[in-house]
């Protein structure tokens, strides 16, 4: 997950909307045409791609066209018709399927291939064919003909230019009466101010996916789980949440699941297509750009979700929200979440050195004194990883979250805890926050209340982002506090409660708030820290 000061609050990544159809005016002929019924794509025009169809995919866009009786507008539909149900029976399509004016929608942005799709019709316009990819050759010695073929030319010409005058037009049209229906939902152009934007830009480079994937404890469970649990994914449908450069799903398909449907509304998705075509796995995986809770998956249900969502402090960027949408909608009702159990835990923290280097370093800066910069520190949480002798007490539960059955109102909380003091220190310098995950080859599988990742020997695969474990990109979240009341004794508590919210006005940042008192002194305490 990319660390909050990464963020860039005005971005158009997360765009899924409405381009200006006058785009589609000046193709670049270099832009290339993707396949309507895969994700390979064409450098050439559309007559291309309808071989491809016909050679790869037993389809004759032609045959079909013809057969539908299709005018200009029944080919667009059609199109896009494809385009949104990749997996729909070809040999039994109809006009009914399609009839919708919802299909006039382009269902690929800026779709080069319906800026050309008269080009192959013909013998459609006058009964004179023309082979488009061919020099065209006149009989001079016959005028007649000759101004006959113009005339013909000449009136397809402007049959096209009118056809794709009156699509614009209609496209328009009907967007405008969607959006003025008060009983109509539709999808609005991304503004400067789309509080996802920024979020979704963030994963549009390669930095952060290096990062993770560098991740050894991240990346090598996931992998572990899929490899050592082949039967678990054998012939299942699979859906990847957050794909993003499509390793998870490559994992997956390798495994030998049936179907993947990769997901993600970041830019990297076209770098995620790229991945699985040169790996050979487009035949499992299909990608689709997009948030979960806008596309329309081409299937009823999943037997597998998979996704990596977790953010610092575990629910930072709010994307676990996506994946309990996709889970209540596409999840098969003995289907598997992979992983299947997070827990978030808490611990006491005293360390003089990281003090010292992280907040008393203000004290003095080349022989200035900057103190006020530490009232900072103690409003945000900090991301590191710590030594595991940071720790003045055993972590504990606080949250337990099994993703088969939790629910969007439950990730915003408040819940006890109570820590007990392993020896005596000088003050409580922080609160220390991580998570454990737990991969599990069965829903119903009950993984005990005492049970540690780090330790766990269940039916599956298990890690934790605490000090304990080996370091995650995730690290731990440090919530260093005001006023560390003085020395606490060993086996002294601190109890008190966690409270985890939705940062206003950034859905997607996190507040924490505890409340605590140590045993014995009658002084409770409260603080909150922002994670941005």
């Amino acid at each position: 997950m990319p660390p909050p000061e990464t963020r860039d609050a005005d971005s158009d990544s997360g765009s899924s909307g409405w381009e200006d159809q006058n785009e589609l005016d000046d193709r670049d002929e270099s832009t290339p045409i993707q396949c309507i019924l895969c994700d390979l794509k064409f450098d050439g025009g559309v007559q291309d791609v309808w071989e491809h169809c016909k050679g790869e995919h037993g389809f004759d866009w032609r045959v079909v066209a013809k057969k539908l009786d299709l005018d200009f507008y029944g080919k667009v539909k059609l199109v896009n018709y494809i385009r949104k149900n990749p997996s729909v029976k070809l040999d039994s399509l109809t006009q009914e399927a399609f009839a919708s004016e919802d299909y006039l929608q382009p269902t690929l942005q800026d779709d080069p291939i319906l800026l050309e799709l008269d080009d192959d019709d013909g013998d459609d316009n006058g009964g004179v064919a023309v082979d488009t990819a061919a020099p065209l050759s006149i009989d001079v010695s016959d005028p007649a003909a000759a101004t006959a073929l113009i005339q013909t030319l000449t009136q397809q010409i402007q049959e096209l230019e009118t056809n794709f005058s009156n699509y614009k037009k209609a496209i328009a049209e009907d967007y405008l009466n969607r959006v003025e229906s008060s009983d109509v939902t539709y999808p609005q152009p991304p503004s400067k101010r789309d509080e996802d934007s920024g979020y979704f830009e963030s994963y549009s480079g390669n930095d952060i996916h290096e990062t993770m994937l560098k991740d050894a404890v991240r990346t090598e469970s996931y992998r572990d789980f899929i490899y050592d649990n082949k039967h678990v994914f054998q012939g299942k449908t699979v859906l990847d949440v957050g794909c993003g450069t499509g390793i998870l799903s490559m994992f997956c398909a390798k495994a030998g699941a049936a179907k993947v449907f990769a997901v993600d509304n970041s830019n990297i998705i076209e770098q995620a297509r790229e991945n699985i075509f040169e790996n050979g796995l487009d035949n499992v995986i299909t990608c689709i750009r997009g948030k979960v809770e806008e596309i329309t998956l081409p299937v009823k249900q999943v037997d597998i979700i998979v996704s990596e969502w977790m953010g610092y402090c575990l629910l930072y960027e709010a994307m676990l929200d996506s994946v309990i949408y996709a889970r209540d909608k596409y999840l098969a009702p003995d289907g598997l979440m992979v992983p299947s159990e997070c827990r978030l835990l808490i611990a006491a923290m005293h360390d003089s050195d990281y003090m010292n280097d992280s907040v008393h370093f203000w004290n003095t800066v080349y022989g200035f004194k900057m103190s006020a910069m530490k009232a900072r520190v103690r409003d945000e949480a900090v991301v590191a990883h710590l030594k595991p002798t940071s720790l003045a007490s055993e972590p504990v539960v606080f949250l337990e979250l099994p993703l088969h059955t939790i629910t969007t109102k439950e990730l915003v909380f408040t819940k006890p805890f109570e820590v007990e003091i392993k020896e005596n220190v000088e003050s409580l310098d922080a609160f220390v926050v991580y998570f454990d995950n737990y991969f599990a080859t069965s829903r119903k599988e009950v993984i005990s209340a005492s049970a540690r990742a780090e330790k766990w020997t269940g039916d599956g695969v298990a890690f934790t982002t605490g000090p304990g474990g080996k370091e995650t990109h995730w690290k731990q979240g440090i919530l260093i506090v005001q006023d560390g009341g003085g020395l606490l004794n060993t086996g002294q508590k601190v109890s008190g409660e966690v409270t985890y919210r939705r940062a206003q006005g950034g859905p997607r940042e996190l507040e924490i708030e505890i409340e605590w008192e140590a045993s014995g002194r009658n002084k409770k305490q409260k603080q909150q820290w922002h994670m941005r």
